[in-house]
């Protein structure tokens, strides 16, 4: 074992795979940041290239533009309330507050901390605890995905905007859109309108940017014309706002958010359709119900942007567990990566660590080398970025309009998706107009036809059986169950303590 480790190692350090790594690192970053983009696309794209390169350059270059993806996807998020990727929708809670305080750049620093950390813990736990977690993950049937899908729902109980009323309102707004498209079980189409291009739904990335960005610019762009020419980006003057120390990562616990961010973004990662996203809204929901002061999220606390980048570079890594495995993709970055596999004829599985150890050796090895490459890339363009971000206002946010069209318009090529992001900017505006949250809408979007997928096969598996009892029967569902029941009582006990005008 240990002279195929040593192999694998001579075969991964070498010049050419870590330029490859470090390419497909940078460009993760470059493309995370423009709203619409997402990495999943571009791996797609490159992956024809990795057809004529060993596995283990190909595989760790793929998984690169990935992890660059996930932190570049913050730098918007916190910088202009746009998130590059829909897995730092949590980091714009309190990294755009953060940013309208002069304090970006510590907030982007944090990020690439925080997502460095959750990466290389992803890693870690997919080398040393694979087939541990897998046995696990497999486990999960319908009924246990719909309690997991429950608890992140409960963070509409912490992230309800000014009034529980409003909440709600939002979040039934979010419940009802997500129903839009084709019915899963029946298939009969439903508030579609006849039009054939919302048979598949209302997609993701037209809908953030709509609800998150658009409102964002047409608030900046309402003030004067000396406003216009003042920087669009507020920097501090003092040092402490725009450098990141160690005692910012030991302040109030913080080491331990991130190492607990990072281990709920590795188990939401390990389990098959739970993507980084849904990683991100569970892990920063924790953050704020554990805190001992809950009222300063929202409003520009670094400890919840340590806690969504943690936890969704965790679940990116972690996202390899039941793939390499169970041979179960988890999600559809890891599905892409699966092509690169196929093409080089290897059989992914349990077999797969007695067959071809050394490759899977080398893959874990390029996996480590491309977290440490993403938090140098990230330390170059933390700078170059801010300094572009300094541009005043009447230039700047135009141009972001444009940008987060081109975007929208590159993720599936169509006009529709364009015409859907000004309609949800509209509905955004006039909702920041009104004082009502947009987060719990973009939430129950997010979650609610996954809740509705999975109550409705549990259904079927309750008539199959007879009664409901036997849901009983399963160990993990109990499990689960009790752990719904305790973040109730939990957001509960936080309600007492926190009036619905305290979160934003």
């Amino acid at each position: 074992m240990i002279d195929q480790i040593i192999n694998s190692a001579l075969q991964v350090l070498q010049p050419e795979t870590i330029i490859l790594v470090l390419v497909g690192v940078a460009v993760g970053q470059i493309v995370g940041g423009i709203p619409g983009m997402t990495g999943t696309m571009v791996m797609a794209l490159l992956m024809p290239l990795t057809f004529a390169m060993p596995i283990w350059v190909g595989v760790p270059m793929l998984l690169g533009i990935l992890k660059g993806a996930l932190f570049g996807g913050s730098i918007s998020a916190i910088m202009l309330k746009t998130p590059g990727t829909p897995a730092a929708l949590a980091t714009t809670f309190d990294g755009y507050p953060l940013t309208q305080q002069g304090k970006g750049k510590k907030a982007i620093k944090m990020a690439l901390v925080a997502s460095t950390i959750g990466d290389t813990f992803g890693t870690i736990c997919l080398i040393f605890l694979s087939g541990i977690i897998a046995s696990v993950a497999i486990m999960f049937g319908a009924p246990e995905y719909a309690i997991v899908i429950l608890c992140a729902l409960l963070i509409l109980g912490t992230l309800q905007g000014r009034s529980f009323a409003t909440g709600m309102l939002s979040a039934g707004l979010g419940l009802l859109l997500g129903t839009v498209g084709v019915d899963p079980v029946v298939g009969l189409s439903r508030l579609s309108f006849n039009n054939p291009q919302l048979y598949s739904g209302i997609e993701l990335v037209p809908l953030l940017i709509g609800l998150l960005t658009i409102p964002e610019i047409f608030k900046q762009m309402e003030g004067t014309d000396a406003n216009k020419r003042e920087s669009a980006i507020k920097s501090s003057d003092n040092k402490e706002d725009n450098k990141l120390y160690w005692k910012d990562l030991k302040k109030d616990k913080g080491l331990k958010t991130l190492f607990r961010s990072s281990s709920i973004g590795m188990a939401v990662g390990s389990i098959p359709g739970l993507g980084a996203e849904v990683a991100g809204i569970v892990s920063y929901n924790q953050e704020v119900l554990s805190s001992k002061n809950p009222e300063k999220y929202g409003k520009g606390e670094l400890k919840g942007v340590a806690a969504t980048e943690s936890a969704n570079s965790a679940a990116g890594g972690s996202n390899l567990i039941p793939y390499l495995s169970l041979g179960i993709p988890g999600d559809t970055s890891i599905a892409v990566i699966a092509g690169a596999f196929l093409v080089h004829g290897i059989t992914v599985g349990p077999m797969m660590f007695v067959e071809t150890p050394g490759v899977v050796y080398a893959i874990f090895i390029g996996l480590l080398i491309a977290s440490l490459l993403n938090l140098l890339v990230g330390q170059v363009m933390i700078p170059l970025i801010t300094k572009v971000l300094t541009v005043p206002k009447g230039f700047l946010f135009p141009s972001v309009f444009v940008i987060a069209a081109a975007g929208t318009f590159a993720f599936r090529g169509s006009f529709f998706d364009v015409g859907v992001m000004m309609v949800f900017g509209l509905i955004g505006y006039i909702m920041m107009k009104l004082d009502i949250s947009v987060i719990p809408l973009m939430i129950a979007f997010i979650l609610g036809p996954m809740l509705e997928t999975q109550v409705r096969r549990t259904a079927v598996l309750i008539k199959s059986e007879g009664s409901v009892l036997f849901l009983f029967e399963r160990p993990l569902f109990i499990i689960l169950l009790l752990v719904l029941i305790a973040m109730t009582f939990l957001i509960i006990r936080f309600k007492r303590r926190v009036t619905p005008s305290n979160m934003q």
